[in-house]
């Protein structure tokens, strides 16, 4: 799961990450998809392009 907010600046930035998937697994380039989502920042940026989810990989140990 994506954190809500950037953990710098704390603008809301889990609304942007379904569309951001699904247009960079469509083969559009990150850096305009970032652009045209409004995520300017790089500190959001960073949120965005580092994010691995791990809640289908752990789920299995609970």
């Amino acid at each position: 799961m994506i954190p809500v907010r950037c953990f710098t600046c704390g603008k809301v930035i889990s609304n942007c990450w379904e569309e951001y998937k699904s247009r960079v697994a469509e083969g559009e380039d990150s850096a305009l998809v970032l652009d045209d989502l409004g995520v300017t920042r790089y500190c959001c940026r960073r949120m965005i392009l580092s994010h691995v989810t791990l809640v289908d990989t752990l789920a299995p140990y609970q």
